[in-house]
């Protein structure tokens, strides 16, 4: 039986056509190329922006590029271990982090995996890193005061719950110390706190871990630690990661502060990670989209209405400046995005004025809304009278004559300005500020020598809370200054001075 060659070349035709060349790659892709924590994966087709995928050693990454020809994916991890050829696969799942009340008194990394040697995380709520901000009309303004515990905030630059106001300064002028006194002083409020750190020191995240500790204030907090020695990836994740954290506790009728420190390190993990994808680079070699970066985070934070519970997220931002330069790049975009500003500055540090909050420079656009009422009635001019205050003592210092007036002024600034300083870790109660700083300005201290101002307000709201405690808790519970308090107060005050200027003062 012969075979006729056309036969042959004809059922191959017939089968070459019939053929559909359908290669499924989705769920399953190869590495092409690993390194700088970027890996480059061919053949997953189905991949979703920001999805997990996973590597075979166990770690996982971020889809964070689309491309025509393979996926960028930034490594949530060490890449040790990865090489190419590696089998990648999605998991269908956005990035997102465990959330609520079991994260509290826990150290997490930028995925909510706990690295405080404390055991799993035992919950069933978890929330993706990327969420919605509230819209205009599921927002309302911002009334509520979350008090620093500091006077010199407090009374000149309030900070309300759903407010977001930028700490920035220098390195090393007391920043962290500013939001973690910040965090302490809600021991005896109802609002969670979530402190993210981003390419700190691990020995200045366990030192943070272990002030709140000390202090009792690491039950309502939860840090979340990307430290410097963490892939700029984990960086990258981890505000967005503490800020779904705070959203759980927003949107179920609670209220949480947040802290970012800092979002300088922040947008340099990001700038590293673009660079490595490849994105064409701007200002400063910064992407294009640094700035929605910040504002997608920033913007989460909100007061909701009252139809959506009244709950509340306040964001504390920290930038680090360079010199004193707040008109940089990235300063310039958070300042643009947030509710104001609280300027620590390097002379007033290095002076003794601590906490050094530059009042000129400083401001909070919510204002007198998130005082109570009996802070704005002792603290109303107080802004204007310490900026004019500085300008004053900087000319007075070419001049030998000076009239009654400006040296009363100057003396008044220079004793409200020792009045102001507060020691780290000792957040004073809105009550007890009320009183300190009510002495300051109708006068009472005018007559104090500047070195006796600290004793004379530590030993004064002492015996206050001694012999009139009816007066502080009528502040507290009130929130108002009455014309009864009032007089109650110079009364309390003249008794006092009496005994502070007496000889036999201290004896005994």
């Amino acid at each position: 039986m012969s075979v006729r060659p056309e036969e042959v070349t004809s059922i191959l035709q017939q089968e070459l056509e019939s053929y559909e060349r359908e290669i499924d790659l989705r769920g399953k892709g190869t590495v092409v190329q690993v390194g700088d924590g970027i890996a480059r994966v061919y053949g997953l087709a189905d991949a979703m922006m920001a999805e997990l995928v996973e590597f075979p050693n166990g770690v996982f990454g971020v889809v964070m590029n689309l491309e025509e020809e393979n996926v960028g994916v930034v490594l949530l991890g060490s890449e040790v271990g990865i090489e190419e050829g590696n089998m990648v696969k999605t998991t269908g799942r956005i990035i997102q982090v465990p959330v609520g009340e079991a994260l509290l008194g826990r150290v997490v990394n930028a995925i909510g995996q706990p690295i405080d040697g404390k055991g799993p995380v035992v919950t069933e709520k978890f929330r993706p890193i990327e969420g919605r901000a509230p819209n205009v009309v599921e927002r309302i303004p911002v009334k509520e005061p979350l008090h620093t515990g500091l006077k010199a905030i407090d009374s000149m630059i309030p900070i309300g719950r759903g407010q977001r106001e930028l700490i920035i300064g220098d390195r090393q002028i007391g920043k962290t110390a500013l939001a973690v006194d910040t965090i302490i002083n809600q021991r005896d409020t109802d609002v969670r706190c979530i402190y993210v750190a981003i390419g700190q020191k691990m020995s200045t995240v366990a030192r943070v871990v272990s002030t709140l500790e000390e202090y009792g204030a690491m039950h309502y907090t939860t840090v979340v630690a990307a430290t410097a020695s963490d892939p700029a990836a984990e960086q990258w994740v981890s505000p967005y990661a503490g800020c779904a954290m705070g959203e759980e506790f927003r949107d179920t009728k609670q209220h949480a502060l947040v802290i970012y420190d800092d979002l300088s390190k922040h947008a340099q993990a990001y700038r590293q990670l673009s660079l490595l994808l490849r994105r064409p680079p701007g200002r400063e070699a910064f992407p294009g989209d640094i700035f929605n970066l910040h504002s997608r985070l920033l913007e989460r934070a909100a007061k909701l209405n009252e139809e959506l519970g009244g709950g509340s997220l306040t964001a504390l931002p920290i930038i680090e400046t360079q010199a004193g330069d707040y008109s940089a790049y990235i300063p310039t975009n958070v300042i643009s995005i947030t509710d104001g500003q609280i300027y620590l500055e390097g002379d007033l540090f290095y002076s003794g004025v601590r906490p050094a909050v530059n009042v000129g420079v400083s401001v909070s656009r919510v204002g007198g809304d998130a005082q109570i009422r009996a802070m704005r009635r002792v603290a109303g001019n107080l802004r204007s009278d310490l900026a004019q205050y500085r300008e004053v003592a900087a000319f007075a210092q070419f001049s030998t004559e000076l009239d009654k007036s400006i040296q009363n002024q100057l003396a008044r600034g220079e004793r409200m300005v020792e009045l102001f300083k507060q020691p780290q870790y000792a957040p004073m109660a809105v009550e007890d500020q009320v009183a300190a700083i009510f002495a300051g300005t109708f006068g009472y201290l005018d007559d104090v020598a500047v070195e006796e101002i600290g004793k004379f307000e530590q030993e004064y709201v002492h015996f206050l809370h001694e012999r009139y405690p009816e007066i502080p808790r009528r502040i507290k519970q009130s929130g108002d200054l009455t014309d009864e308090t009032r007089e109650a107060l110079e009364k309390a005050l003249k008794e006092f001075k009496a005994s502070f200027f007496s000889p036999t003062a201290g004896k005994g």
